[in-house]
């Protein structure tokens, strides 16, 4: 992002998102701009502008493709012509108001894909576009049975974050641009189809669905899953989906779901979607989880049988707020998503779980942001609250700069301002925002506006948000087993032999803490004794598993058949962040050969999302 003063940015905000009218011709309509001008979206909403959905479609696992119809209401500022995203879609014809109407498709862009031009004139009000997905489309992922829980049925689900919608769906891809939806989902007799939505709880006989969410959403949001899978309620609005060999391990895995719900009502107002429901998806999902409303998607390697890695849940059920509720305007302004919703996890796992868990949560977070900024040292705009993502893939945002420099930017606020003021503050944020957009220079002037000159209080804002780096007062995260930790991981080291006694009532998040302190120096005896007392590398925790074998591969570690573990955690695990850090691992230690030896055999595995990634981190081409 470009230098830039505040006083530019307002103004800059002035000309492109205020309502306010533009000059006209006499007896011209006066076009009013409502939505900023953004660099993901090809759609020009001012002009014309989606605001319902109605979908049909069929989901055909033989050929691999979903066709059919998307058909919109739209709101038509005197336009002859509305332009929607579409991206490697066979567009096969488009209706104005029922009658076939002229289409073209702009030239492609490889982040962007295409312009969807659609003819209208200024008195139309709706739209259809008949289309088929094809083998390039990169929201969905087709599963066969073998990759899934159970091994007997095909398994299809979407991720639409970040302009990943386009890809599945003709729409105007863009978070300012909220709609509702209805869908009717034919899927093969057997299977059951989900969405973000109003859900089924039971499958249908005959395979078609159909679906209602009457709630404006950002098209990001919209999600489609399809497979063998069964509801189990834990209270009448929260409830899990899953296989049928996962459902019993997920429904007690999550089963504070309820209590996670009425703790965040508590915080910040009341659940605004009637339903929290969780599905756990094949282990090829890409995320920890993905919040769409009604039904968060999750990943399998959550399932730990402690509910030790449930904050993501929290995680997720906090997006209820901050990202659905209130939603980034552009994906420049993630942050606002994501650090807000890390700050309201870890207030809701200190309220249910106690102020050290939380601690250890957000002290691991930190870890993480340092690793973050020094990997963008090369690259300082990046650090930035702030982004300025044009021409890039606005993927490359999602990193631990918006989710915990967020986060320590609103625990730094809470630390200056108070936490009262602070709760109170962001509950009206939410409750005065719902269902809208936000972009940064907003929130700093509500944030101005409502709480600093209100209380007469000074803060750094500029600089947290629009400066790169982390400022100077930034508040300090401790934790009292965290240093017991270190103390338990140098008396290892110094003697050479591990007290399984100091260790036993450890959750996941000290042995990450203990696994990730070890120094670059560690001999590999010390992990063979480590090995040998904890059985580390068939550890049933995927977390730590990850910071192990990480470990491992940069201290050339190779006992306890260990390379044939990490191989199979990679085949069988597509969770990016996980797969991410131990490829980056093999990079860093110069075994770049032997970690694309692996990828070619776990490649087929991952959703599109992870396999850009590594392909880009290995300059991998097949």
């Amino acid at each position: 992002m470009k230098k830039i003063t505040i006083i530019l940015s307002c103004i800059i905000l002035f000309t492109t998102s205020c309502n306010s009218s533009k000059e006209t011709k006499k007896g011209e309509k006066t076009t009013t701009s409502k939505y900023v001008t953004e660099s993901h979206s090809y759609a020009q909403p001012n002009a014309a502008v989606v605001k319902h959905l109605n979908l049909n479609i069929t989901v055909d696992f033989d050929q691999e493709v979903i066709s059919g119809s998307a058909n919109y209401s739209i709101e038509n500022n005197n336009a002859t012509e509305i332009i929607l995203d579409s991206k490697f879609l066979d567009i096969q014809k488009t209706e104005a108001d029922g009658k076939e109407t002229k289409f073209a498709l702009g030239e492609f862009d490889k982040h962007l894909g295409q312009a969807l031009k659609i003819t209208i004139t200024p008195e139309t009000k709706n739209i259809t576009v008949y289309y088929k997905t094809t083998n390039k489309t990169e929201a969905l992922q087709w599963l066969k049975p073998q990759q899934t829980a159970d091994k007997k049925h095909p398994f299809l689900f979407t991720q639409g974050q970040a302009i990943l919608t386009r890809t599945w769906i003709p729409i105007q891809d863009s978070p300012q641009i909220r709609v509702t939806y209805e869908a009717t989902v034919k899927a093969p007799t057997g299977l059951m189809a989900v969405m973000s939505a109003e859900n089924p709880k039971e499958k249908t006989k005959n395979g078609l669905y159909h679906f209602k969410m009457e709630q404006p959403i950002s098209p990001y949001l919209i999600a489609l899953a399809v497979g063998d899978v069964e509801y189990k309620a834990i209270s009448n609005r929260t409830g899990v989906y899953a296989e049928k060999s996962m459902l019993a391990k997920v429904h007690t895995e999550f089963s504070d779901m309820e209590k996670m719900v009425t703790t965040a009502e508590g915080l910040y107002g009341n659940y605004a979607w009637e339903q929290f429901d969780v599905i756990v998806l094949p282990p090829s999902f890409p995320f920890g989880g993905m919040e769409n409303p009604r039904l968060t998607f999750a990943t399998p390697t959550v399932i730990a049988g402690d509910k030790s890695l449930t904050s993501l849940v929290a995680h997720e059920l906090a997006h209820s707020w901050s990202g659905n509720l209130v939603t980034n305007a552009t994906w420049d302004d993630f942050w606002l998503n994501e650090g807000f919703t890390v700050y309201f996890e870890i207030r809701i796992m200190e309220a249910l779980y106690g102020k050290e868990r939380a601690e250890m949560l957000a002290l691991i977070g930190r870890q993480d942001l340092e690793d973050e900024l020094i990997s963008f040292k090369d690259s300082p705009n990046d650090t930035k609250l702030k982004l300025d993502l044009k021409d890039r893939n606005p993927d490359d945002g999602m990193n631990s700069i918006a989710y915990d420099k967020g986060y320590l930017f609103l625990r730094t606020l809470e630390q200056t301002v108070g936490r009262e003021k602070l709760d109170a503050f962001l509950k009206n944020y939410f409750n005065s925002h719902s269902f809208s957009t936000m972009h940064t220079e907003k929130f700093v002037t509500y944030l101005n506006n409502n709480l600093l000159d209100k209380y007469n209080i000074t803060f750094n804002t500029n600089e947290w948000v629009y400066k790169p780096g982390i400022p100077s007062n930034q508040a300090k995260i401790e934790s009292d087993k965290f240093k017991n930790v270190e103390l338990t991981l140098q008396d290892v080291l110094k003697n050479n032999s591990a007290n399984t006694e100091a260790t036993k009532e450890w959750t996941p998040q000290e042995w990450v803490h203990f696994i990730r302190n070890f120094p670059k120096n560690m001999e590999i005896k010390h992990f063979e004794m480590l090995d040998n007392t904890y059985n580390l590398t068939n550890s049933t925790n995927s977390y730590i598993s990850m910071v192990w074998f990480e470990q491992a591969i940069l201290h050339n570690y190779r006992g306890h058949d260990i390379d044939d573990k990490i191989e199979q955690f990679l085949c069988n695990v597509g969770r990016r962040w996980y797969v991410t850090t131990i490829f980056k691992a093999y990079v860093k230690s110069s075994k770049k050969e032997e970690a694309i030896n692996i990828y070619k055999k776990s490649r087929a595995n991952y959703h599109s999302v992870t396999s850009n990634t590594i392909d880009n981190l290995l300059n991998y081409s097949q």
